[in-house]
């Protein structure tokens, strides 16, 4: 299985790379690559910045640029070798390996992707994305059409229920206010 971290976003609510904002004295991305290490080393970077060349991953660069999270998911798909590739953001430092694993024991090939759905809302950039998908991702992203639950809605999809007592695990952090409550919570 492939393993894809979408390291890109413009990050202006972050003020910095976000991957490399520190969460209990790690960078963000090196919780998610632990989470991932137990289930697979294929892992690779989707990212436009030298920022993330201490880490041994393949880095790759978007094939086309400026496309958000469907341009990455793209990019990844487009560079693996693997028919079901495991598509992650770089800002869900809580993410763990049980949560990972069972996405995977609980995605069929009856659907071309399967995320995780809480009460609130749908988790795109934590699932399970099948090479099948490329030709629909690439009509979209040249007809601008970027939104990534318009996307899903359009393929065959899983949504997988996670508990509300596990929701904080998804919890992708997306700005310094964000950060500061999850260091104040999670500490």
């Amino acid at each position: 299985m492939q393993v894809s971290i979408l390291c890109g976003g413009k990050s202006s609510r972050m003020q910095s790379e976000k991957g490399l904002v520190l969460y209990q004295n790690k960078p963000f991305i090196e919780h998610i690559i632990e989470a991932v290490l137990p289930i697979s080393n294929n892992i690779q970077l989707v990212t436009n910045t030298n920022d993330y060349d201490y880490l041994a991953y393949k880095k790759i660069k978007d094939v086309v640029v400026d496309k958000g999270p469907l341009g990455g998911i793209y990019s990844a798909l487009v560079h693996s070798d693997s028919e079901i590739n495991l598509i992650l953001s770089c800002d869900i430092p809580l993410i763990s390996t049980e949560m990972l694993q069972e996405l995977i024991e609980k995605h069929t090939v009856d659907f071309d992707v399967s995320v995780f759905e809480d009460t609130n809302r749908i988790h795109p950039l934590i699932g399970i994305y099948s090479k099948n998908i490329l030709a629909v991702l690439k009509k979209a992203i040249d007809a601008n059409e970027l939104k990534m639950m318009c996307f899903i809605s359009n393929i065959k999809h899983q949504l997988i229920p996670i508990l509300d007592a596990k929701r904080h695990l998804f919890k992708n952090i997306n700005s310094v206010a964000e950060l500061n409550e999850l260091n104040t919570n999670l500490s």
